[in-house]
C-alpha cells in the first residue's frame, strides 16, 4: 500500500486553486478584450446592413454590386467578421456613401483624421440615430447632389 503525503496533497490544491484562479482571470480579460474588438466590427454590419436596407438592396444584390460573396457579407453585417479596407471601400461604392465612414467604425481609420474632416456632414448624418435608414440615405445624397453641382459650377467659373 502506498502512503500518502498529507503536505505535498495541499500543495497540490493549493497550485490548482491558484492555477483556477488565474485561468478564470484570463479568460475574463479574453472576454472582456472580445467583447471591445466585436463591438467595432458590429457597429460597421449595422451601419452596411442599414444602408443596404435604405438602398433597397438584398444581401445578394450587395454582396454582387461589390463582389463578395454572400456568406461573407452576412457575417460582417452579424459582427462575425471585420473586412478589410479594399472590402469596405468595395461596399460603400456599391451603396454610394462615404468609405472613410467606413473606415472609421472599422477601426481603421481616426475620427480625428483630415480626411473624415471634409466629410462631416456625412459623419453627422451617419452617426444620427434620429434618422431612419431612409432619412439617413435620402439626406446623403442630396449632400452629394450639392456638391456634385458645386464642383461642376466651380469648373465652368475656371475654364471662363
Amino acid at each position: 500500500m502506498s502512503t500518502r503525503d498529507p503536505d505535498a496533497a495541499v500543495e497540490k490544491a493549493e497550485k490548482m486553486s491558484v492555477l483556477g484562479k488565474t485561468a478564470a482571470a484570463g479568460a475574463q480579460v479574453s472576454a472582456q478584450v472580445g467583447a471591445g474588438v466585436g463591438a467595432g466590427v458590429g457597429k460597421v454590419g449595422e451601419i452596411l446592413k442599414e444602408q443596404r436596407l435604405a438602398s433597397r438592396l438584398s444581401l445578394r444584390q450587395l454582396a454582387d454590386l461589390a463582389g463578395v460573396s454572400n456568406p461573407y457579407l452576412s457575417q460582417i453585417e452579424r459582427g462575425l467578421r471585420k473586412p478589410s479596407a479594399e472590402v469596405l471601400n468595395q461596399l460603400a461604392k456599391a451603396l454610394r456613401i462615404s468609405a472613410e465612414q467606413l473606415y472609421v467604425h472599422a477601426g481603421l481609420m481616426s475620427p480625428d483624421s483630415a480626411a473624415i474632416s471634409s466629410t462631416s456632414v456625412e459623419a453627422a448624418v451617419l452617426s444620427d440615430t434620429r434618422l431612419n435608414p431612409s432619412q439617413r440615405q435620402t439626406l446623403l445624397e442630396i449632400h452629394a447632389s450639392f456638391i456634385a453641382v458645386n464642383r461642376h459650377v466651380d469648373t465652368a467659373r475656371k475654364g471662363d
